[in-house]
């Protein structure tokens, strides 16, 4: 009698969660990363805190108030007409790519670790490359609309994306950024394959381009230390691989439900940018495997209820714009964790809504807002699909999920 009761709960469960709205979810779960994030940060940053700012709060307070513009920023874009936006795509593609070549010009970038990512206004900077994401999503999935309502072919679609997405990889590869050149690569492929288009001359271009990829890796010292040490950290443990080796004691003296939080050791100085770039691995110390497979559950089910709305978005715009949404933070995601366990090099990609940033974490709230502002105007599970949607409906273009 109790497994009956049981299984029925767990059916009204799955009914209710069918049944609600895909913006509610999405905005409750981006709530519950950005908690998550916010408390972590607080923890991982108190040893950096004091060593940079004398305070050990100082970290922290900085990312609540990152966290209160991200948060203006995702209630202005949920709110939007994401349909609006086509009309300024063009406009937000100039001013990333504009921000791009200035970080690019000496005496206005501002230099960190050896990268040129960051535009300053006194004690405010801006990292033109997270912008250029949000503006490779809504640029790629109108060209593809337009290109399609003016009746073009696929090399009408395929050519201009490509180029725009390139291009912009190889102003954000000069910095260098090996991590964001990738999310940006993938964004781009990832609305040409939701766009339904033949993927023979993109795969022949990718594989000229993968192997490029290789050979500047190889050609360039710093991008090869970093290439022998993802292959064999322990042999760098006390240099390139020094982080990676860090890393993977903190994620295992964790176990399966850590060692408290605020108790982890790693943070004290042991592993560096334990509050940005290896905040995963602190999760792991003082949380455990419980608390890592947790925010990879928070995370996952984000970006499924994200396809989920691209399924059911009512026009072929909203569709493409919500996949490459989902992309971006499902790949940023899978750079972050497979370089924190040592599975892909280390490239200083954040955690999404967890890690410490700036305008990482704004950009990345701004475009969760137009997931949601996608989400709000889903037609429901038994309304048709609308035709001219791509892979996801109508056409056999964007496949349901």
């Amino acid at each position: 009698m109790t497994a009956t009761k049981s299984v029925a709960r767990q059916a009204r469960a799955v009914v209710l969660l069918r049944e609600m709205p895909t913006s509610t979810i999405i905005v409750t779960l981006v709530a519950v990363l950005c908690v998550v994030g916010t408390v972590m940060v607080g923890s991982a940053s108190e040893v950096v805190s004091i060593e940079t700012y004398g305070s050990a709060w100082s970290i922290l307070i900085r990312q609540c108030l990152w966290l209160v513009l991200g948060t203006v920023a995702m209630v202005v874009t949920s709110r939007m007409d994401y349909t609006k936006l086509r009309r300024l795509a063009r406009l937000i593609a100039l001013v990333a790519f504009g921000g791009l070549v200035l970080v690019l010009v000496p005496h206005l970038a501002v230099q960190a670790t050896g990268a040129s990512r960051w535009i300053g206004f006194g004690s405010f900077d801006v990292q033109p490359s997270e912008i250029m994401k949000l503006a490779l999503c809504v640029f790629g999935a109108d060209v593809v609309v337009r290109r399609e309502e003016a009746g073009g072919g696929d090399r009408t679609v395929i050519g201009p994306l490509l180029l725009v997405t390139f291009s912009a990889a190889g102003l954000v590869l000069l910095e260098p950024d090996m991590g964001t050149t990738v999310v940006l690569g993938c964004i781009g492929l990832s609305i040409l394959f939701a766009s339904g288009v033949s993927f023979r001359p993109i795969l022949k271009i990718g594989g000229v381009v993968v192997a490029l990829a290789v050979l500047v890796s190889l050609v360039d010292p710093y991008r090869r230390q970093r290439l022998l040490s993802f292959v064999d950290p322990g042999a760098h443990a006390s240099g390139s691989g020094y982080q990676v080796v860090q890393s993977l004691i903190g994620l295992g003296s964790g176990h399966v439900f850590g060692v408290g939080l605020g108790n982890g050791t790693e943070k004290w100085g042991f592993l560096p940018n334990p509050h940005s770039d290896f905040i995963f691995s602190v999760i792991g110390q003082e949380l455990g495997l419980v608390g890592t497979v947790s925010v990879l559950l928070l995370l996952g089910t984000l970006c499924w209820f994200g396809l989920r709305a691209a399924n059911r978005a009512p026009d072929r715009f909203g569709g493409l714009l919500a996949v490459a949404l989902v992309v971006w933070i499902g790949v940023e995601t899978l750079i972050n964790v497979g370089a924190v366990i040592g599975l892909l090099p280390v490239t200083g990609i954040p955690l999404p809504f967890i890690s410490y940033g700036g305008s990482s974490l704004v950009v990345t709230m701004a475009g969760a807002g137009v997931l949601v502002s996608v989400a709000r105007r889903e037609r429901t599970a038994g309304e048709g699909r609308t035709a001219g949607q791509g892979r996801i409906a109508g056409e056999g273009r964007i496949r349901p999920g």
